[in-house]
């Protein structure tokens, strides 16, 4: 005979109509719902005495209830959960993507950048929810226009290693004549480390070789961001 382990457990199937998440979606709209019913709709099913709701719970209190925690979170670590497979996993974390990718559309359609907020509102989305340092560049015109954007590397949690001559092979096929450098700081520390002012001063005294001029480098991070010109450091 089965026993119920949790007596309190109630299917979502059994819940009144109107709390039941995708009927709630439905009556009132997404923004009705909370982290958690969103994304029970999108594991579907809970597992043995616990509802999807009981186990979404569960995928945010691994995130400590920060989406961009859940974000950077690996699919194996996530279906270490019970009740959560690679399936499940994948699915949320395709969501998050996509989540991501819709901001980083509607940012990229600004084409001019003037000043080292508007490089950080425009890298920020692609180095959101990244759990090690990854390098871009921007490349631009003499009117600061946009010509388009590369990453040159990827690394560790601390430090990237960046080959400066692919940078310059890039911008000079892409006939630009300013850069602007970015790259995120997983430990949400902002100050630029040795290591960041030597290859940014690196790249401007290379960049005066081509006519080429570097105009800023920015490090974000999730509470804000740092220009190195604002600063004084470039």
């Amino acid at each position: 005979m089965f026993v119920n382990a949790n007596p309190t457990y109630l299917p979502i199937s059994d819940w009144s109509e109107k709390d039941q998440p995708r009927e709630k979606l439905l009556s009132n709209g997404p923004a009705s719902l909370s982290d958690a019913e969103l994304l029970a709709i999108l594991i579907q099913t809970g597992h043995k005495s616990k509802s999807a709701v009981d186990l979404a719970k569960e995928i945010l209190h691994l995130a400590h209830n920060n989406l961009s925690e859940l974000g950077k979170i690996e699919p194996r670590q996530l279906s270490t959960l019970r009740g959560i497979g690679l399936a499940k996993a994948i699915t949320v974390l395709a969501a998050m993507e996509l989540a991501r990718r819709r901001q980083a559309g509607n940012i990229h359609k600004k084409t001019v950048i003037t000043d080292g907020a508007g490089a950080a509102l425009f890298f920020k989305p692609l180095l959101a929810d990244q759990a090690y340092e990854t390098f871009y560049v921007m490349f631009l015109n003499n009117a600061n226009k946009v010509l388009g954007y590369k990453c040159i590397s990827s690394g560790g949690m601390t430090a990237t290693v960046v080959d400066s001559r692919l940078l310059f092979k890039e911008a000079i096929a892409r006939n630009a004549t300013k850069l602007i450098l970015c790259h995120n700081h997983p430990s949400g520390n902002l100050r630029p480390s040795q290591a960041d002012i030597s290859i940014t001063r690196k790249i401007k005294e290379l960049g005066l070789l081509f006519d080429i001029f570097l105009i800023d480098h920015i490090i974000v991070g999730e509470t804000g961001y740092l220009s190195l010109a604002e600063d004084g450091m470039l």
